[in-house]
This record gives structure tokens, sequence and C-alpha cells, in this order.
């Protein structure tokens, strides 16, 4: 214990630095950085030299501190201000001392250096540099450069204007950024060079956990969609095939010994619509980025979207990964996305009423499953952005609405043809015939929004003009509230629809998952198949002793009769 200091003074509060030398216990040891810097009867306003030698140390001792190592970075400190003077002076930053510590933290990334395990060295990859080469292809030619070429460009085109869309759009706060819109509007033109597409327009972006997808909705030139669903009908026919080859081949293997047969009937298969019409008119193609290739999502089947109806999964961005739900989706997420955009499509594509009109040549509305085509009315006019807000008749569906069966357009199941009718004639026995089905009809085609039912106390769609400040350069906005996400847009001739979502329903409520059916009942008893009961020990020796008994006389019996034909004999002889 140090017995120089007076009780209760702190050796900080020692303000000369001299009087702690003349007691002989000063702040540096000597064998510590800056001994010898205070020396009794020296200060910086002294006019006597101090002592070299002791100076000398004092300077090493400190160098000597500042030159260790750091058992982290494996850096010193004196390394490192030096740096951070070479670097100061060298680019001279104007107020340096208030950028001392970005100085200090730049020199420390300068000396970082990346562990290399190869012999070769590993350049970086920056991200903005890679995803720049992902998108090099949406910016090249695919014919070849050259100005020849633009003259056919101009002409007639199924592209989109995704940028004019876009920018309808962002007046309202909706859309992508400039840039993303831009390289969407590239790849769609990349899309309709490749296939023979009619028509083409950008229908939106669904989100996904991992990655998101691109969705373009387009229709075929005519005949062009036709070659195609009978290329695919053929490979699913040649599947068939074979799936029944194998069949025939294990049912001859089981004819021999076949087990009983269940008596079960499974409900009749709700056939899909063809292509073009109903929920398959159009076709659609995705992709997770703009430059990536397109896919084509295939047709959608009515138990896709029934089941559809049933869960809430979120998409992962790869689509081929399964959708794992309870009732079981029939397919994997390439088949969920579509019936997802179906139902969207089925729900909150509009127009301006009075754009699209009925065909004259087509018959009345009282045809099974009523009017499913319309045109376009050169005719229109184009309502004020202020009826068009605050009135939602001014606006109708031109998508037709999916009936509960899945379908647009009702089918009956019970129907069969005429040469089922005729096998069933043949057979001796006949089903009780089922019930008949109720025929579901929908709202009709261009049925005012007015009419959309409202979620409780929600309507079912919010409208505002794009701006508040100048309305007479206002275009009319509506979000759906039933599919968040989904907008659309008018302002005179030109409108448009979008989604940018998660492909999932509101619902005021959490979603609560279908319940698993009940436990299958067991087998109703009856005495044919009621186990008995062991007898007793006094049942079993009654039992034995009537056997017993009724053996006796069965013997006595076939005895006497014996006799009686002996005797017979006799008689005769």
């Amino acid at each position: 214990m140090d017995q120089s200091h007076a009780p209760g003074l702190d050796s900080y509060q020692i303000q000369d630095p001299y009087q702690a030398y003349e007691r002989g216990h000063g702040p540096y040891q000597p064998h510590e950085p800056g001994y010898g810097l205070y020396q009794p009867g020296y200060s910086l306003y002294d006019d006597q030299m101090p002592d070299l030698n002791s100076q000398k140390l004092a300077i090493e001792n400190a160098k000597a501190y500042l030159l260790e190592s750091s058992t982290v970075s494996g850096l010193n400190l004196y390394d490192h201000l030096a740096n951070m003077l070479t670097k100061i002076l060298d680019e001279r930053p104007t107020n340096a001392v208030d950028i001392i510590e970005n100085i200090s933290k730049d020199v420390k990334w300068a000396q970082f250096q990346k562990k290399m395990d190869t012999l070769r060295d590993e350049h970086e990859i920056l991200p903005t540099f890679e995803a720049a080469e992902k998108r090099k292809a949406l910016f090249l030619r695919a014919n070849g450069e050259g100005a020849e070429e633009l003259e056919d460009d101009i002409g007639e085109t199924p592209l989109p204007n995704v940028m004019e869309t876009a920018f309808y759009f962002e007046q309202a706060g909706i859309g992508l950024s400039k840039d993303e819109s831009y390289h969407i509007f590239l790849a769609l033109k990349n899309l309709i060079t490749v296939h023979p597409i009619q028509t083409c327009r950008f229908w939106g972006k669904i989100l996904g956990l991992e990655m998101n997808y691109i969705i373009a909705e387009v229709q075929y030139r005519d005949g062009e969609e036709e070659e195609e669903a009978e290329e695919e009908e053929g490979t699913e026919e040649g599947e068939k095939g074979m799936g029944e080859l194998e069949e025939e081949d294990e049912d001859e293997e089981k004819e021999k010994d076949e087990p009983p047969k269940s008596t079960y009937k499974p409900p009749p298969v709700i056939p899909k619509e063809e292509n073009g019409t109903g929920a398959n008119k159009f076709i659609y193609f995705v992709c997770n980025e703009p430059g990536k290739p397109w896919v084509k999502l295939p047709p959608v089947t009515p138990a896709q979207i029934v089941c559809a109806r049933k869960i809430k999964k979120f998409f992962t961005g790869r689509l081929d990964a399964p959708v794992v739900s309870f009732p079981p989706f029939p397919g994997n997420e390439a088949n969920y996305l579509r019936a997802q955009i179906a139902r969207i499509s089925a729900g909150t594509q509009i127009s301006p009423i009075g754009f699209y009109q009925f065909a004259e040549e087509e018959g009345d509305e009282d045809e099974e499953g009523g009017r499913d085509a319309y045109e376009e009315n050169p005719d229109f006019q184009p309502l004020p952005v202020a009826e068009m807000v605050y009135s939602l008749s001014s606006w109708v569906h031109h998508v037709q609405s999916i009936l509960m069966q899945g379908r647009c357009v009702w089918l009956n199941p019970i129907q069969k043809s005429e040469e089922e009718e005729d096998e069933e004639d043949e057979d001796e026995e006949k089903a009780e015939e089922p019930e008949e089905l109720q025929q579901e009809v929908g709202p009709p085609l261009l049925t005012p929004l007015s009419e959309d039912e409202g979620i409780q106390n929600i309507p079912a769609w919010t409208a505002q003009p794009s701006t508040n400040l100048i309305p007479h350069h206002a275009a009319a906005i509506l979000q759906s509230n039933r599919w968040p996400g989904a907008y659309a847009f008018a302002s005179g001739r030109n409108f448009d629809n979008i989604y940018f979502g998660w492909g999932h329903k509101y619902s005021s409520e959490n979603h609560s998952p279908m319940l698993p059916p009940p436990v299958q009942t067991e087998y109703p008893s009856g005495p044919e198949i009621t186990e008995t009961t062991d007898p007793t020990v006094e049942e079993e020796q009654a039992f034995k002793a009537a056997q017993e008994k009724a053996l006796a006389e069965s013997e006595e019996e076939e005895e006497e009769e014996e006799a009686a034909e002996d005797d017979e004999e006799e008689d005769d002889d």
C-alpha cells in the first residue's frame, strides 16, 4: 500500500506533477511508456534541458506501445495513424477533424484482404453488375442491329404500352419503379417475338416468399392455339395409353385371385373449359425477373379452382414447388398460381360502361351460360371523371364470373351421352338415378359494379380521383377491397387493370383451414356377425349329454329298422 499519500487525498487530486516526483511517486513507472516526460524541475516553459537518456527511453516505450498488434485485427495503432495522416495529407479534405472517424474507417477497409483458398484470385462480382448482366439481353435486338428493321417494328404490334399505363397508375402512387417497368416492357417485347401472339397485356405482379412472379396475359393468333392444344392432348393420350396397358397387365394378374370390389362410386369429374373460353380464355406466361425465360402456365381445371377457394397459401416463387394443404390441392404451385389468376381476373377486371358492347349477331341471353363475347364500341363516349368516381354504375365487369362448380358455364355432370345411355339399357340391373342438380347461374357479362356485394360493412370497391388539386386533368382510380392489390384507372378512352399483391382474397376473419371429414362409422352389428359368448361347463355337459342321447336314439332306430327288414325277408321266403 502507498504510504506517501495523505489520508483521504486521492492521487488524481494532485495538480502539480513535480510534487509527485518529490515524494518519489510519479504517474509513470520506468517500464511504462511516457516515463521521463515529467522530471523534477523541468516543464515545457522552462529553459532547462531534460535528460536525453530519459527522454529517449520514454519515446521508445511510447513507440513500442503504439506498435503493439491487435489480437482481433492484427493491426497496430502506429501504422494506422501513419496511414491516416498520409491519406489526409494526400487528399487534403476540408474540415478533416470532422470526418476523422470516416477516414479511419476507410483506412481499415483498404487494409482488409479476403482470405483466398484458390491459386487464382476470385474477382468479386457486385450485385449491380450481376443484375446488369441478366438484363443485358433485354437491350439487344432479336434480329440483329440495323436501321432498316426500324420501319417494320413501327407497324402494328401486340406489344402494350406499359410505360403509358405505368404513368397513369403513378399518378395515384400505384405501380413499380420506372426502371422495372421499362425492363418488363422489354421482356414483353421478347415474348411476342418468340410466340405467335395476337394480344398481350401486363397482368401484374404476384409476390412470393423467395421470388416474385411477373405475369403476362396473351392470346394466340387464330389457328396457333389449336395446334398447341392438339400437341398437349397427344401427350396426354400417350400417357393415358401407357397407363392403360399397365393396368391391363395388372388386371390379368389379379383375375386369378380378385379381392371383393368396392361399390363406392366417386363423384363425376367436371371437365375443364376449352382453351379460349371461360376461365381458360387467356393464356398466361410468368417469369421471376425481367430477362429470365417466360414459362407458360397450364390450363386451369374446375377442381383446382374449387380447392383454391378452400386453402390459403403463400407463393414461393418456384413453379414446381408442391402445395401442401388440406384439402389436398390437385397440382403444384404452377396450377395454384393459374387458379388464383383466374379468380382475381374474374372479380377485378373492369372497364368503363359503354366501352364494350355485345355483337348484334349473337343470340339472346336466355341461351345456356349467357353471352361470353363482346366487342369494342366504336361510338364510345368517355364519361367525366367525377361521375366515374362517385358512381360505381359507370363501371362494368368484362370477364365472366366463376361459378361454384369451378367453371364459367355450368355443366351437368349427370347428363350422359347417347352411347352411355345405350350401354346402361343393356345392363340388367340399374342403379338408382341421383336427383337432378339445380343449374348454377352467375351474374351476366358487363354487370355494373354497383351490384357487387360488400364485405360486411366494407364496400366492394373504393373509387377516388388521382388528384384533388387539379381535378380537370385527374384520372379515376378504383381499388378492389375484396382482392387487395387490384387497381383500375380510366382517363378518357384509356383504361387498364393491374394487380400487385400476394394473391390472397380479403377475409374479415383469420383463415380457418377446412376440418377433416368425420371418422368412418363401424360396420353395423347384427346377429349374423355377432360373436357368441363361450358356454359354461354345465352348458357343455348338458350339450354333450343331449348329443349322446340323440346318438343313442338314432342307433336304436337304425337297429329297429334293420330288424323289421329281416322279418320282411323271412316272410317272403
